[in-house]
């Protein structure tokens, strides 16, 4: 179970009308999925980099199965987050960027270069093990990125609108992906603005209003 009790966190500088005060408090059980709505600057890209460790909250705590998550560094975590803009290495190949999520230190196994080429097949890019991601359009790079993020296999999967930019029938297929993940025990915490990804694998939403969930 993640616990997040009153994680809080203050900007020092924000423009007029931009909220300057947060505070976190729900669950998520292993294998649930919870969908968070807002309006842009509501707060929820500070809730997932609190999460993932990126910003130090000013208070509260945050467990994983009864673990304490704020001591540890990002990298020990067990969350994997998967961001707007893809986060991608434009120096390293498709199958590379993708085999970042089963080896760190890019020496792949036969049997992880297999995964990585059944994966890049699954999500629609085949033939593309070795292309660079300047080479690839939006919802293609979008693709890898949450490959990689699969593949990786940790527990918490933070999920920041990945699937805009995808047709239709890849959307359906990465949620099945996702939802093979939560059957496994995985939690995901989806931000999105889109029903459709949202009614597919939500099990509960709340809203960010004022800086706090609802």
């Amino acid at each position: 179970m993640l616990r997040c009790d009153d994680v809080s966190f203050h900007y020092e500088r924000c423009d007029p009308g931009e909220i300057p005060d947060f505070r976190f408090s729900f669950g998520l059980a292993p294998g649930e999925c919870l969908a968070v709505e807002g309006p842009s600057g509501a707060g929820k890209s500070t809730l997932l980099a609190l999460l993932a460790g990126f910003l130090e909250p000013g208070g509260g705590r945050l467990t994983w199965q009864g673990r304490d998550l704020l001591s540890l560094p990002p990298w020990e975590r067990g969350i994997t987050t998967v961001f707007q803009d893809h986060n991608l290495f434009d120096h390293l190949p498709v199958w590379l960027n993708v085999g970042l999520g089963l080896a760190s230190d890019m020496k792949l196994s036969r049997g992880q270069r297999s995964r990585v080429r059944e994966g890049l097949a699954e999500v629609g890019l085949a033939g593309l093990h070795d292309r660079m991601p300047d080479e690839l359009s939006g919802g293609q790079r979008q693709r890898v990125a949450l490959l990689r993020a699969l593949l990786r296999g940790a527990p918490l999967l933070l999920l920041d609108e990945p699937f805009t930019g995808l047709d239709d029938a890849t959307r359906r297929g990465l949620w099945d992906l996702v939802r093979r993940q939560m059957s496994a025990g995985v939690a995901v915490l989806l931000v999105s603005h889109d029903r459709d990804d949202i009614e597919a694998l939500a099990d509960r939403r709340c809203r960010l209003e004022a800086g706090r969930l609802v």
